[in-house]
């Protein structure tokens, strides 16, 4: 019995125990990455501030705030930096339990205030643009400090406190001077490292409040040295922020320039801003040019991505891959964040966000393909490449980019066709969208694939983008017609007729008889090897006496070489070779079978497949060169065939 009662005994509630030494150090020195956020931690607090004051003069007028302003201060005498604004102040209480106990948020504890309190608390608490959640900020500023001083005075009171730590687990708390406080809000005076002294530069402090905190409503001003006027570095009012009608065109560029660090001027400025279940701004460019990083295969949709207008990350992952080259800024008032700041924690918010900005975008571009096609064919241009990423990688926006691509196309070579032009040209009876991949817009365009379809009037999409490789397997068509490569499997166009002012050079001479052509594809195979899956007669030839094509079960030509090459194939598919019957090389051959010089006659066949591999910008077989020679030395010679 007694040992159950020591076991309730020992059941009782106990309280943690902890260093606050090496608690607070540890919090210091692994919560925060990046010193630099000291210096963003502290101007929101400031900010928090004066943002607080604003709310408590609405009930009460006598505490009307002067214009709000935080004043950064650096003395290199003193070794000091000081960050100093014109808000709500705190009092002995406030310092005591806001300072003093570690995660204990006065910003939090002010919401909760407001929000438990009765009437349109709520509503009030929605309007605020407090910025602190955690209650840890402040003590980032001992990872650059040995002792912070606070001197503080709350609006409305004429006692005035000195709060002060050498942040190693103790601090204290003193009456101050009527001359060492402001007259309202809070300085916090910060004694430098030897480590830190790079803060009292101030181009550093303009860098850092550039990148972290420009975009905080209250002006930010520094004062270089004692004595000196102070320096307005920080209007106040982030561009985003401001009525788009008070923005004008330079503006937007200037900014533009700044974001993307680019010299030229944006193709699409795109700026709005959303309330409702989310709440947050978007400022959006589209480059006039490509910026130097848009090939770069490690290059995410980034954004500058700012909580209530403190930079959290210049590089959140908003936009997917497909919209890299969008520069942009996104401003949300409720996103849910680690404890440090320096992260945004993946959410329902987050991924809202994300799906409803890229939407705007990619109907903003859709708008201007309709409303400006100028302006949209020299965006396309410069991004086309990167946006088909998207046909691969986004199947639920696929329709979306059908309608913002443009294509060359073998009627259209010079570019800037689009699907629904290329279905309205359909001939009759034609059931799929022909295309051709390649390396090279000119070489497609040239190609001996197209003959076929040329003279029968049928368009194909010329496609030389290596994604187009990808996508154009796994789309399953537009309007209901499948894509269908010109170069894989069999054609079906002996269907279609020959248009009439192509007839003369389709018809061509007439064919040699079959059974010499059937005796001449079983030779070429033989002589061909394991080089071809098989030779037959082309539907797709009229000018060219030969091409290679992939079998009905191998991928596309051009997708099996790009996976050849990136090690993603096993073993390569052997080509079909094509032979043009009507062409008079192949005519000359099926004529001559029985010729006597059969090392002659081999060297041909394989210089036809050698020819069929170049134009498809494969490299010849080894052997081309000598074979070349001794076919060049027999025509010139009493041996010519």
């Amino acid at each position: 019995m007694s040992g159950v009662g020591d076991h309730s005994q020992a059941s009782q509630p106990q309280a943690f125990q902890a260093d606050v030494a090496k608690l607070l150090h540890l919090m210091v020195h692994s919560v925060y990455s990046d010193r630099d956020v000291f210096l963003r931690e502290l101007l929101s607090n400031a900010a928090d501030a004066c943002e607080k004051l604003r709310y408590e003069a609405l009930k009460d007028p006598a505490l009307a705030p002067d214009p709000f302003v935080i004043r950064i201060s650096i003395d290199k005498d003193a070794q000091s930096l000081a960050i100093e604004d014109n808000g709500i102040g705190m009092s002995h209480d406030d310092l005591n339990t806001h300072l003093g106990t570690i995660a204990r948020s006065g910003t939090k504890a002010f919401l909760d205030q407001i929000g438990s309190g009765a009437g349109n608390g709520a509503e009030a608490r929605e309007k605020l643009d407090l910025i602190g959640q955690f209650g840890i900020g402040f003590y980032s500023a001992f990872m650059v400090a040995d002792r912070v001083d606070v001197f503080s005075r709350r609006a409305g009171s004429d006692e005035a406190f000195h709060w002060s730590s050498d942040g190693k687990g103790t601090f204290s708390i003193v009456p101050a001077a009527q001359d060492e406080a402001p007259v309202r809000g809070t300085r916090v005076v910060l004694h430098l490292n030897e480590a830190s002294k790079d803060y009292l530069e101030a181009g550093r402090i303009e860098r850092v409040v550039r990148e972290h905190s420009s975009a905080l409503t209250v002006p930010i001003e520094l004062v270089e040295k004692p004595g000196d006027e102070p320096r307005r570095i920080s209007e106040g009012a982030a561009l985003w922020t401001k009525p788009k009608a008070s923005i004008s065109e330079q503006d937007y560029n200037e900014f533009y320039q700044t974001l993307g660090m680019m010299f030229d001027e944006p193709a699409l400025t795109l700026h709005w801003h959303v309330e409702g279940r989310q709440e947050y701004t978007v400022l959006a460019f589209v480059p006039g040019s490509p910026p130097f990083d848009l090939s770069d295969p490690s290059r995410a949709g980034r954004a500058k991505l700012y909580v209530r207008h403190v930079l959290i990350t210049d590089s959140a992952e908003v936009l997917p891959r497909w919209l890299r080259f969008i520069r942009l800024v996104v401003d949300s008032a409720d996103l849910p964040l680690n404890v440090s700041r320096e992260m945004i924690q993946e959410s329902p918010v987050f991924a809202a966000i994300k799906k409803a900005v890229t939407n705007r975008v990619l109907q903003e571009l859709v708008k201007l393909s309709e409303n400006d096609k100028e302006k949209f064919a020299k965006v396309w241009e410069h991004f086309g490449a990167v946006l088909k990423e998207g046909l691969y990688e986004d199947p639920e926006r696929r329709d979306a980019l059908f309608d913002l691509a443009r294509f060359a196309t073998s009627t259209s070579p010079e570019g800037g066709r689009t699907l629904k032009e290329y279905i309205a040209g359909l001939q009759p009876n034609q059931t799929a969208i022909y295309y051709l991949l390649g390396e090279d817009l000119a070489r497609l365009a040239a190609s001996p694939q197209l003959e076929g379809f040329s003279a029968r009037g049928i368009e194909v999409l010329l496609l030389p983008d290596h994604v187009d490789a990808f996508w154009t397997t796994t789309a399953v068509g537009f309007d209901g017609k499948p894509f269908k490569s010109v170069t894989q499997g069999a054609t079906d166009i002996k269907s279609f007729p020959v248009k009439e002012e192509n007839a003369g050079e389709e018809a061509g001479a007439d064919e040699p008889p079959a059974a010499s052509l059937a005796t001449l594809y079983a030779l070429m195979k033989q002589v061909l090897g394991e080089s071809v899956e098989d030779v037959r007669a082309s539907d797709r030839l009229s000018s060219s006496p030969a091409c290679l094509v992939a079998s009905e079960r191998g991928p596309d030509r051009r997708l099996e070489r790009m996976l050849a090459a990136s090690g993603r194939l096993g073993a390569a598919t052997k080509p079909v070779l094509e032979i043009n019957p009507t062409h008079p090389l192949i005519r000359a051959l099926a004529s001559q079978i029985d010729a006597p010089d059969k090392e002659k006659f081999e060297d041909i066949i394989w210089l036809l497949f050698d020819e069929a591999r170049v134009m498809e910008g494969e490299r010849p077989a080894e052997a081309f060169a000598a074979r070349l020679t001794r076919v060049l030395l027999g025509a010139v010679g009493p041996t010519a065939l």
